[in-house]
């Protein structure tokens, strides 16, 4: 009953479409995942938090680090284990697996429509150096949760499906890179924690850095990407919220800062006489937290490195060296934090007869807004089964801000315990995995039912 049901449906909204009925499209929207919603809800479907939470377990033995955590660091040979692990659950759903020449995995599930663009989901499975169990590693256990759940209950969607496991996200989103044509012959050449370059590391895995152009993705060559992922932050948490809508994933802009003053004798300099680069830039630093503070939105300014010379004890410091980096969802508001600290900046090395100079580094990435309508589907669909949900930006990069570039691309956070992450301590509760799962369930149907269809993107 349910795979006829959704095929009455499938019909019906083609129908909508075709004549174009006029409709507002958020309540467009809420309709869509109401007829499918109602299919799903006779069937009872739903995420099975045990067998995710086992998945999630066998896959933590790989890299296992004595306090809990992993350390299955990229092209490493406990993210060798890890693939093959993650390849043999694909393979388990019946997916038709194959590793792309940027390393990445991708497992397939044909549609009724073969040759409609595919719908994209998953995340990624490799750590940073002493990390957690639950970062990335969620959104691909969920992904293929989401297709054992189709396939125990018979429902056959219209597009295609593809998971998708991304190759190095903690090393620098290099798999997602690659498939968007970004991954430079430069980043190539970058050694990663594994000891190999990126390159070396993907031909280690099974991919091919000389044919990157064979994993590269055109817009319109997905119907969508969908990224279920641990928040990595204490938001929904401390709230009691069960889901995260991402309204998108924030730029990052980063500078070396030089601040020059004079080094001079500590013991026979008078203070009213001193040209000391680590004053200033201690005034700095307290000048950027108060700019971002001030400032009203959800911009953050850091300064996580400062380094003082000649740096003996006894000599005032004639050089400091700094970093600052800047995040917000907004490009114009992140250049307006950066130039009221520029404005403070002067005033304040000219205080202390100083000089500061900034150098912006080539690293940059810029805001990436997950799609609009994507955003409406993800929050009806919590709210379609039952689930508290809040719209929020990530602080932290995501492979979904270089598919963005693409496909119509949205985002789904579950709680993170304490809002800790990259830490042996990351936890996420396994219904808290589960109702990810559902929402990234109810998300794919309605975009394949033709949600986004139904306003046109900006």
């Amino acid at each position: 009953m349910g795979l006829d049901t959704y095929l009455r449906l499938q019909k019906r909204m083609g129908l909508m479409i075709g004549i174009r009925i006029l409709v507002i499209p958020i309540i467009a929207i809420a309709a869509l995942l109401g007829f499918a919603g109602l299919a799903l809800g006779q069937e009872k479907i739903s995420a099975s938090p045990a067998r995710m939470e086992d998945r999630i377990n066998a896959l933590s033995h790989f890299g296992a680090t004595p306090k809990g955590g992993v350390s299955r660091v990229a092209f490493s040979n406990a993210d060798l284990e890890g693939r093959a692990y993650i390849t043999e659950l694909m393979q388990s759903a019946h997916l038709e697996v194959r590793i792309d020449a940027a390393g990445n995995i991708l497992g397939r599930r044909s549609g009724r429509e073969d040759g409609l663009p595919p719908i994209l989901f998953g995340s990624h499975i490799d750590s940073v150096p002493g990390g957690g169990n639950y970062d990335g590693d969620v959104g691909v256990i969920g992904a293929i949760e989401v297709i054992e759940l189709l396939n125990e209950n018979n429902i056959e969607t219209r597009h295609p499906l593809e998971v998708v496991s991304f190759t190095d996200e903690e090393g620098g989103l290099s798999g997602s890179r690659a498939m968007v044509g970004k991954l430079s012959k430069e980043a190539l050449e970058v050694v990663s924690h594994s000891g190999m370059t990126i390159g070396e590391g993907i031909r280690h895995v099974g991919g091919d850095p000389d044919r990157l152009d064979l994993a590269l993705k055109n817009p319109g060559d997905l119907a969508a990407f969908i990224e279920l992922h641990i928040e990595q932050g204490a938001i929904l948490y401390e709230e009691d919220i069960d889901i995260g809508v991402v309204e998108g994933i924030v730029g990052i802009r980063w500078w070396d800062v030089l601040i020059d003053g004079m080094a001079n004798h500590a013991g026979t300099t008078p203070m009213n006489r001193r040209q000391d680069a680590m004053v200033t830039a201690s005034k700095l630093v307290l000048s950027i937290n108060r700019i971002a503070n001030e400032l009203e939105g959800r911009q953050v300014a850091t300064v996580g490195r400062i380094q003082a010379f000649p740096g003996a004890p006894n000599v005032i410091p004639g050089r400091v060296a700094m970093s600052l980096e800047i995040r917000d969802l907004d490009a114009e508001k992140m250049q307006r934090v950066f130039d009221l600290i520029e404005d403070e900046a002067i005033r304040i090395a000219n205080a202390g007869s100083t000089r500061i100079h900034f150098e912006e580094l080539d690293v940059a990435s810029p805001p990436a807004p997950t799609n609009h309508v994507m955003r409406d589907i993800i929050a009806s669909a919590a709210n379609q089964i039952g689930l508290t949900y809040r719209r929020m930006p990530s602080g932290a990069g995501h492979d979904a801000q270089d598919l963005a570039l693409i496909a119509p691309t949205g985002m789904i956070f579950v709680p993170s315990v304490g809002g800790i992450s990259h830490s042996p301590e990351e936890f996420t509760s396994a219904k808290d995995m589960a109702n990810g799962a559902n929402v990234l369930l109810h998300t794919v149907l309605a975009v394949d039912s033709g949600a986004l269809d139904v306003s046109s993107d900006p």
